[in-house]
């Protein structure tokens, strides 16, 4: 792909911010890990050789237990089957480094979770209050956290930078009245309204993503209008006017390319609002329903019994960690997008 000497600029600037750019490496590969969950955290082998055959459970249909030769026709528990094949030498099963789902009880006879971190059991970061592993729903819950953030963000730019786009460059009534309606609309506390859902209806992820979004596209659609307002009265879009260039021309060839950086800088600062309200939501009880992997709803758990002190600390230091490098990202990303550095006007 071909960048404009601009664009080139820019990048080259923010690789510069060491701090931002790599912080944006370890997102990324935080990202891509979480995407591949199933083969770090799961009660599934990823393989299982027996007599012969290769089985792939992870990503398959599940396998009765009769496949295997162990007598019933519920899905196999590979950790008793690694434990067999190991013992008689019949096969081998190869299990993700953490051996357990985000919904799988571990109990014990004698023994009432949460328990405490164990290399001994492999939970690694010891279990909740079911004795579910706390690292595979962290590792499960910010993948669902990042997705809830990523379609909360291009929602509410499409919605927003779409009106905003239109009131500044339109503007007369049409802007005097969505100004008006934004006002109203931002003065509903949506907490409420959620809450009313609630009591309603069982809220799933996409009735939040919903709401979220019905409430939210209009922190963005202030920002765009004066950018378009600002842009609309550069020498340029006249220029393009006077050849007769059409308004959708001019909307989406000039003015919104010359906008980009007001976007790109709030992007960051948007996926960290939409990991820390989904995670607040889940704290509050008006989140995703139960067993979802959720970091509020383990946060809560972990406030509730303070005896257990990892499931707390696990929780802080991940939202810790990932709000702070998406923070980082957002200065670098601030700071190379700035247009008094690489834009000038007459």
């Amino acid at each position: 792909m071909k960048l404009n000497p601009v664009a080139r600029k820019r990048l080259q600037r923010f690789k510069e911010i060491r701090r931002g750019y790599w912080s944006a490496i370890i997102l990324a590969a935080l990202i891509v890990l979480s995407l591949g969950a199933e083969l770090i955290a799961n009660q599934r082998a990823l393989l299982v050789i027996y007599e012969g055959q290769w089985y792939f459970p992870t990503y398959g249909g599940i396998l009765p237990g009769e496949t295997f030769d162990l007598g019933y026709r519920y899905e196999t528990n590979y950790k008793d089957l690694k434990l067999k094949l190991e013992s008689s030498g019949k096969g081998t099963v190869i299990m993700p480094p953490i051996p357990y789902g985000p919904l799988e009880t571990d109990l014990s006879v004698g023994d009432f979770p949460p328990h405490a971190p164990s290399l001994a059991t492999a939970h690694y970061l010891g279990t909740d209050t079911s004795g579910r592993d706390v690292l595979a729903r962290i590792i499960y819950g910010f993948r669902i956290a990042l997705l809830f953030s990523l379609l909360l963000l291009f929602f509410n730019y499409l919605v927003g930078v779409s009106i905003g786009c239109m009131m500044g460059f339109w503007g007369g009534a049409f802007d005097l009245v969505f100004q008006r309606l934004i006002e109203i609309w931002s003065n509903i506390p949506f907490l409420y309204v959620i809450m009313i859902v609630a009591s309603i209806v069982q809220p799933g992820f996409w009735t939040l993503v919903a709401i979220m979004v019905f409430f939210g596209w209009t922190s963005i659609t202030w920002y765009m209008r004066t950018a378009t307002y600002k842009e609309a009265a550069r020498d340029y879009v006249m220029a393009a006017r006077a050849i007769g260039a059409s308004n959708t021309r001019i909307v989406f060839k000039h003015i919104l390319p010359n906008s980009v950086s007001t976007l790109i800088t709030f992007v960051p600062f948007s996926v960290a609002g939409g990991i820390t309200s989904l995670t607040a939501l889940d704290y509050l009880g008006f989140g995703l329903p139960p067993p979802t992997p959720s970091w509020g709803e383990l946060l809560k758990q972990g406030t509730e019994n303070l005896d257990a002190l990892w499931m707390v600390l696990s929780v802080v230091g991940a939202m810790t960690l990932v709000l702070m490098l998406v923070t980082y990202i957002g200065e670098a990303i601030r700071e190379a997008f700035d247009p008094r550095k690489f834009s000038y006007y007459d």
